[in-house]
């Protein structure tokens, strides 16, 4: 059997650093240029958890400002049809949640949104990108 080599064909990036999170909040991630890529996976991961349900999302934007990105719809997104909210959320420990994004715009940015926080959890995503228009992407 052949194997194929999957390295040279994604990029992988941290898209929202490992943190605790202890409150009720909106968490922000780091600036994914899309550019030479068609596609891409936000991989979210717990560590340590105590309380809370932090909900992950993808926002997109024309720009790498996070402030001015809205959030994809859900046509755009991997699952589809059930909204990235709704089977997404994470509420334990060491637990990861993937939802995947096909638009189109050029940067895109993982957030956590967390609520019934008290001592809250470690929260942090790593964005995987594909469907590269270069090979290899390094």
């Amino acid at each position: 059997m052949a194997m194929k080599d999957l390295l040279s064909h994604i990029k992988t990036s941290t898209a929202l650093d490992t943190a605790a999170i202890s409150s009720d909040t909106t968490t922000n991630g780091n600036a994914i240029h899309m550019k030479g890529f068609e596609s891409a996976v936000i991989s979210f991961h717990s560590g340590a958890y105590t309380d809370g349900t932090y909900t992950p999302l993808i926002l997109e934007g024309d720009t790498n400002v996070v402030g001015a990105a809205t959030a994809v719809a859900d046509d755009d997104l991997l699952p589809t049809g059930t909204g990235q909210e709704a089977a997404q959320a994470i509420s334990a420990a060491n637990t990861t949640k993937q939802i995947g994004y096909r638009g189109r715009k050029e940067w895109i940015f993982a957030s956590v949104v967390s609520t019934g926080t008290s001592s809250g959890a470690t929260i942090g995503a790593t964005a995987i990108q594909g469907s590269a228009s270069k090979i290899p992407t390094s």
